[in-house]
Formats: C-alpha cells, sequence, structure tokens
C-alpha cells in the first residue's frame, strides 16, 4: 500500500513540475511578446499606482493625526461647561470678601477667603486661570468695556477697572472680562 501511496504522490510532483515549466514557458512568450510601447505603458500604470497608493496613505495619516488632534481637543476642553457655571461661585465669593471689610466679620472673611483660595487651586488644577488684565489695552477678544471714563494720563484703551473677572481655559477664553477703559 505505501509503494502505491508513493507513486501516486510521486505522480503529482512531476505534474507539478510540469505545470511550473509550462507557466514559465508562457510567462517567457508574454514577455518577449510585449512591445516596447506596451512595456512603456505598463511602467506609466504602475507610476500612477504607486502615485495613488502614496497619495492614500499620506491621506490616512493626515486623517489619523487630525481624529488624535480633536480628542485631544475635546478631552481638554470637555470640562468648559461646567466651569463656566463655577465663575458665578467665584464671583459671589469674591463680592462677599469685598463687602466683608468691618473687623467685626473677620472670622466670616476668613473662611470666605480660604473658600476662594480653595476654588482657585481646583480651577488650577483643571486649566482655569484669571486674566491679569490691569493697565492692559484694551482687547475685543479677551475683553468687553462696559465704560469709557475720560483720563489724560493713560492712553486711549487703557484698562483702568474690572468689573467682571475674565477666565482662561487652557488656551481658550472662558468667560470675557467686563472692563472700564479711558478714552
Amino acid at each position: 500500500m505505501d509503494s502505491n501511496k508513493n507513486t501516486v504522490e510521486e505522480e503529482k510532483i512531476e505534474d507539478l513540475e510540469n505545470i511550473e515549466d509550462v507557466a514559465e514557458t508562457n510567462a517567457d512568450d508574454e514577455t518577449a511578446s510585449l512591445t516596447e510601447e506596451d512595456i512603456a505603458a505598463l511602467q506609466q500604470e504602475n507610476a500612477k499606482l504607486k502615485e495613488d497608493y502614496l497619495r492614500a496613505y499620506a491621506d490616512l495619516e493626515n486623517t489619523k493625526r487630525r481624529c488624535a488632534q480633536e480628542l485631544e481637543k475635546n478631552s481638554k476642553y470637555a470640562i468648559a461647561s461646567f466651569a463656566k457655571d463655577l465663575l458665578v461661585v467665584a464671583d459671589n465669593l469674591h463680592r462677599a470678601l469685598e463687602a466683608a471689610g468691618d473687623e467685626h466679620v473677620e472670622q466670616f472673611k476668613k473662611g470666605v477667603e480660604l473658600t476662594e483660595s480653595e476654588l482657585m487651586k481646583v480651577f488650577n488644577k483643571f486649566g482655569i486661570t484669571k486674566m491679569e488684565i490691569m493697565g492692559e489695552v484694551f482687547n475685543p477678544s479677551y475683553h468687553q468695556v462696559v465704560q469709557e471714563v475720560e483720563d489724560k494720563t493713560k492712553p486711549a484703551g487703557t484698562i483702568i477697572a474690572e468689573l467682571q473677572t475674565g477666565y482662561m481655559i487652557n488656551d481658550r477664553i472662558l468667560r470675557e472680562a467686563m472692563v472700564v477703559v479711558t478714552r
């Protein structure tokens, strides 16, 4: 039985070798029958396919980069709505501190100061910072003018009072500052 098996396997190997020989002969015949024009056309087609592949690959890489940037941006600014709501709390704490000027309310004032300090630590942790704008020139991207005051000692457009603090979240405006400027 083993001899039959070997014979069948030998025949299969021989058939495969014959097929390979025929394929090589046909390939040689095809190559020989190609004209220079055919070769040039195939080379042009090959170059075009390579170029198309490189463009598609570059598009893919650009899309991956843009998606990564969008994900980073979305995660960086996801808390903006929450942070904006907390700004009202910060404003009220600041107003309470300004109103508590008497010595009789010193302990109340100290408690509010500690609360405001803790709130600022939380803001800093999440990339929320106060804008320092006093004495700067008005910039409509960062400030909202509420009032203009005549002042010959300072250049026109200089911020002389801050009515509502402006805040940034990372490198974006969370809320513009409401300011008084000179004319």
